[in-house]
């Protein structure tokens, strides 16, 4: 049965997110120990404040057959994140008003300088073990984070030494079976213990065909920023351990994924005018297909009684490339290379980082019931965005540095009362060489050279909390964190159209420190569980970003604050039956004029929806078991500093169902989505842009069919 748990988490040092030592397959996923490692030393849960969800394995590959994309199981299960796009692109897809931060075993995958929203797409779903959602701006992982983390914990084989195997295949399409539609994948794992050593390996190889939407139609193709729709996918993973005694720990894991479109088809734009969404027809687009190509590694180390405490290292390294899809576009204009309006090009995000991570935690210092965590973590990412036909500058190579040292405390006077605090110390340092701007940047077409520089940042971010437990039934929270994060230098960079510009006045570059409040609390009987949470996040030096008519968009920094509600409410009447309804509540204004007043509404490029999930899971005796769900999105306006209507959202409700048949020999299982076969235009398609091109309708009724075994 799925468990929904919440953790009491400190907000700058508890995650080193890096893998555990223990084996989480002979671990109850019902017993809280099972996530400690999300602590970077493995806090108690019930000391520290702050809000988790995980979700097991179990709940991941149901989600994983009714979603298209990781980021749109993330949404199935937790409405304060976005509605998904349904497309490779996670531009817009934002965690409580904010940016979220994606993580494998706590390698971080965002790329902050030049996020291209690709970063929800780098790793095959069926190695993961459980998803870790961690809510709220905080500086845990130093860089990023603003809305909250989403870290993917890997597999690990048994510990009982036997050799562990599974295989899958499964096949979707949409209601009337159309061959267009037919996408199909498989997988193989095998994971195994050997006395100090364990290993684990896995490749997985997917296709998949295009969409259709309730009406019927071929959904629209995007082949700029990029689609899961008519692509296929492969990825293999490797995670090696040694454990010499039974305190230490070292591991190694590598997962390469790589996804590319099939490029069949090309889009027809729609028509917003006369509500027609655009469709996809058969045909060659222009240049190279786009694809993702992601190489995460990382090294871990971890010793449980080092001088009197626990100690972690972590050394990871990450390169990820993704091309995007040409257009001809008014920015990719120069006359000097083509006359204007005939110009083709494309870009590709490059983004290369290694960094290192360094816990050391006691608890009981002198006897007393205070516990210290102190930590050192380093990164380098070097970012930079081609022009590929041509071979300009979009975004030259820009290199970052991150340098953080932190402690914590965490203070437990009596058992019903827990206190934290600490300080993060960060220091940066941003290194751009001399570049010249894109053409299109200007009216008259003019190139600009921008000259080079280096600067640098420092921030000490700060946190404290506290967690009430007057009963055991009852707990309270509060708490304060801080948060540091970039701006979207990248797009900074590539949009400069003044002449004598250099990059050490470049004021947009500055960081974005974005503070959260939070307090929440929770009643659990025996027969379940309500909580409540309500948050408040504010940046003084924010990032907007404002969309242009031809899809694109511009950064704007200005001041902003988002906030909300979320309420859960989960019940087990009896053993094989369960009930979920939760709602998010988001709002998000922002300083139009800069006047210290917040004026104007966020776009829902920046803010979801509000949102209800309700969800019924049935595991009777016998070998059935299956769950539905629904998604219900309100309606919602945004409005300006006059009070005029600057977007409007229609909401829609989907409903999903599974139902899965456990034999002794594999597990079958059939899941349909959109079941009602409710036909909508996706959430950012109606309110986040109003390009034409943009206007996509969602997926229709889509049946899949998973049939899996272990051996």
């Amino acid at each position: 049965m799925h468990r929904f748990i919440r953790l009491d988490l400190p907000l700058v040092s508890a995650l080193a997110l890096v893998s555990v030592p223990a084996f989480a397959a002979d671990e109850d996923p019902a017993v809280e120990e099972v996530i400690v490692h999300a602590s970077r030393v493995g806090m108690s849960a019930k000391s520290l404040p702050n809000k988790i969800e995980v979700f097991q394995e179990d709940e991941v590959r149901l989600q994983q057959t009714l979603a298209v994309t990781p980021t749109e199981l993330l949404s199935n299960l937790v409405p304060s994140f976005a509605p998904s796009r349904q497309k490779l692109s996670g531009s817009g897809e934002t965690f409580r008003g904010r940016t979220p931060l994606y993580l494998i075993d706590g390698v971080p995958q965002s790329t902050p300088l030049r996020p291209g929203g690709r970063e929800g797409v780098t790793i095959d779903l069926e190695v993961i073990e459980r998803v870790e959602v961690i809510f709220g701006a905080n500086a845990i992982q130093g860089l990023g984070g603003t809305g909250g983390m989403i870290n993917y914990i890997t597999i690990s084989p048994p510990r009982s030494g036997e050799l562990h195997q599974r295989a899958s295949v499964t096949v979707s399409n949409n209601d009337d079976f159309d061959s267009d539609g037919l996408g199909w994948r498989a997988h193989y794992l095998a994971a195994q213990k050997f006395g100090q050593f364990d290993l684990t390996a896995a490749v997985s190889y997917e296709e998949r065909g295009i969409m259709f939407d309730a009406n019927d139609q071929t959904i629209g193709i995007e082949n700029m920023d990029g689609d899961i729709a008519d692509s296929y996918s492969r990825n293999f993973f490797v995670k090696s351990g040694w454990e010499p005694d039974e305190n230490q720990r070292l591991q190694f894991m590598v997962s390469d994924f790589y996804l590319e479109q099939n490029g069949n088809y090309v889009r027809i734009d729609g028509d917003r005018t006369t509500g027609r969404p655009s469709i996809s027809v058969e045909g060659d687009p222009f240049g190279a297909l786009p694809f993702n190509d992601v190489l995460t590694m990382s090294l871990d180390y971890t010793h449980r009684d080092f001088l009197g405490g626990s100690f972690a290292a972590q050394a990871y390294y990450q390169d990820f490339q993704s091309l995007f899809g040409g257009e001809i576009v008014a920015s990719f204009q120069d006359p000097q290379i083509a006359p204007l309006g005939t110009l083709f090009d494309q870009s590709q995000n490059n983004s290369e980082k290694y960094g290192t991570r360094l816990t050391y935690g006691r608890q009981h210092i002198a006897g007393t019931p205070v516990d210290l965590i102190v930590g050192y973590d380093f990164l380098r990412d070097l970012t930079s965005q081609p022009l590929v036909v041509t071979g300009r500058v979009s975004v030259p190579p820009t290199t970052f540095y991150n340098h953080a040292g932190f402690a914590q405390l965490n203070y437990k006077p009596f058992d019903w009362l827990s206190l934290s605090g600490g300080a993060r110390y960060e220091y940066a340092e941003l290194e751009v060489p001399s570049y010249v701007t894109r053409a299109g940047n200007r009216r008259d077409y003019q190139r600009v050279p921008v000259e080079g520089g280096k600067r640098d940042f420092d921030e000490v971010l700060y946190n404290y909390g506290v967690v009430l437990n007057p009963t055991d039934a009852l707990s309270f929270y509060a708490s304060y964190a801080q948060a540091y994060s970039m701006p979207d230098v990248g797009r900074v960079l590539r949009s400069v159209s003044t002449f004598g510009s250099s990059v050490d006045t470049l004021l947009d570059i500055g960081p974005l420190v974005t503070i959260n409040r939070e307090i929440g609390g929770s009643y659990k009987i025996d027969l379940g569980e309500f909580r409540v949470a309500r948050f408040e996040s504010t940046s003084d030096y924010g990032q907007r970003l404002l969309p242009r008519t031809d899809g694109t968009f511009d950064l704007a920094r200005q001041a902003t604050e988002t906030s909300g509600w979320e309420f859960s409410l989960k019940m087990e009447p009896i053993s094989w039956l369960a009930f979920s309804v939760d709602y998010s509540m988001l709002d998000g204004e922002y300083d139009s004029n800069n006047d210290g007043r917040l004026d104007s509404d966020l776009g829902a490029s920046e803010v979801g929806a509000n949102r209800w999930l309700v969800g019924v899971e049935f595991r009777p005796p016998g070998i059935f078991s299956g769950r539905l769900q629904a998604s219900k999105y309100e309606d919602r306006d945004f409005r300006n500093a006059t009070g005029a209507l600057t977007a409007s959202f229609d909401g829609y409700t989907t409903v999903d169902a599974s139902v899965a048949a456990a034999f002794k020999w594999a597990t079958i299982s059939l899941s349909v989505s959109n079941l009602l076969d409710e036909q909508y235009i996706t959430y950012f398609s109606q309110a986040a842009t109003t390009a034409n091109s943009l206007y996509y309708a969602g997926r229709g009724r889509t049946i899949t069919l998973r049939t899996a075994t272990s051996f």
